[in-house]
């Protein structure tokens, strides 16, 4: 194999990985996946129950929790607690915790 070749393939194979990895960091958290339902997430905080989370309270929302790792005017950014997925800057789970 030529040196070109194997530097062509090796670049092909970094390019490959690198766009899967941002194709899962683009992925949004389904509500109805296990972990999330568990949570209570919901891509809109105005839908949260409030009968089975009583902790919620209006005006709390992913891009004001301490968890959002984006800026709070991002429509979507990542959320540790959903690993590899992004969360909506206006949906609520029962892990939400005031930034500040």
């Amino acid at each position: 194999m030529s040196t070109t070749r194997r530097i062509f393939m090796m670049t092909l194979s970094a390019g490959a990985a690198a766009f899967s990895l941002d194709a899962l960091a683009q992925a949004m958290v389904d509500e109805k996946d296990p972990q999330p339902a568990a949570l209570g997430y919901v891509a809109e905080a105005t839908r949260a129950d409030t009968k089975k989370f009583p902790k919620y309270a209006a005006g709390q929302m992913c891009s004001n929790c301490v968890l959002y790792q984006g800026k709070a005017t991002e429509a979507n950014a990542a959320c540790p607690l959903f690993a590899g997925k992004q969360v909506s800057g206006k949906g609520w789970c029962s892990a939400w915790a005031k930034k500040g």
